[in-house]
């Protein structure tokens, strides 16, 4: 989440960053003015507040002389009720500025491509070869058929579209890299985890996945408002939510393989083929 007085103290400049990744500058202009609307109604409230409590002393004096402190008590009414309408209006605006600020992209880097989409991307550097076929090569879903490992069409009577089930050499494989790069993560001083597979929103909420990508979750139906994770960064980085460490117990590092859930509601008529955009699938996460 930006910080707003980053905002403040360089609204062109962000704004600037923001268009690059389609947020508008009125959308940020909105954001401005309620922060400084908010800055406003801060000092009027706690002025206002102090003015009542200069006058309840007063009027405690006067009653302590047994005098009438009628129209004091009536100023104070009147006081109070102004405070109860600042503050209404304070916390309407603070609803509305924490809707935009945690909508709002991270600033890109200086070195970051302005593009539409992947086709804008620049290449920086190339890892190996890329290999050349004298034949056409399959994607994986039908090597996956072909070999027997992968099974769309079974996945799919019984849970329906993105589901399969891992087969034979296809399970093994698959639990096979798991263990290795469990293995590797933790040759590297990282402490494995089995985390819960289902959190609460606020969760969500602390590594970004709410509101931004609620749509593309799984949540239970019923009040509790937990949710399948997406990923197990989700309960990993949450793991210290609230808490303060020392340093002398930094850094930190977990690792975990879990199932994650995804909706893909946003993906509509992408990838509807193969591994790439599963409703279910387990991944190792390190943190």
């Amino acid at each position: 989440m930006l910080d707003i007085k980053k905002i403040r103290a360089d609204f062109d400049g962000v704004a600037a960053k923001l268009e690059t990744r389609g947020v508008k500058k009125e959308t940020l202009q909105e954001l401005h003015d309620l922060d400084v609307r908010r800055r406003e109604l801060i000092v009027q409230s706690e002025n206002l507040k102090k003015k009542r409590n200069t006058v309840s002393d007063e009027i405690a004096g006067i009653k302590r002389e047994k005098g009438d402190a009628s129209e004091k008590i009536a100023a104070m009414k009147q006081v109070s009720e102004d405070i109860k309408v600042i503050d209404a209006a304070l916390a309407d605006i603070e609803e509305k500025l924490t809707a935009y600020t945690t909508t709002l992209p991270n600033l890109p880097h200086d070195d970051v491509p302005v593009g539409e989409d992947e086709d804008d991307n620049v290449e920086i550097r190339r890892i190996g070869q890329t290999p050349e076929f004298s034949f056409e090569p399959k994607a994986h879903w039908e090597l996956g058929e072909s070999l027997g490992i992968l099974d769309w069409e079974r996945g799919g009577k019984v849970s329906g579209s993105r589901f399969l089930f891992y087969k034979g050499a296809g399970a093994r494989l698959e639990r096979a890299v798991y263990n290795f790069m469990l293995d590797e993560h933790a040759k590297e001083g990282y402490t494995e985890m089995i985390p819960p597979y289902i959190v609460n929103q606020d969760s969500m909420f602390g590594t970004g996945q709410y509101p931004k990508f609620k749509e593309d979750t799984f949540e239970l139906n019923d009040d509790r408002g937990l949710v399948l994770i997406p990923t197990a960064e989700v309960p990993l980085t949450n793991y210290y939510r609230g808490e303060i460490l020392d340093n002398t117990e930094l850094p930190v590092y977990f690792t975990a393989m879990s199932p994650s859930f995804r909706s893909e509601a946003g993906s509509a008529g992408r990838d509807t083929r193969g591994l790439i955009r599963l409703h279910q699938f387990h991944k190792v996460e390190m943190v």
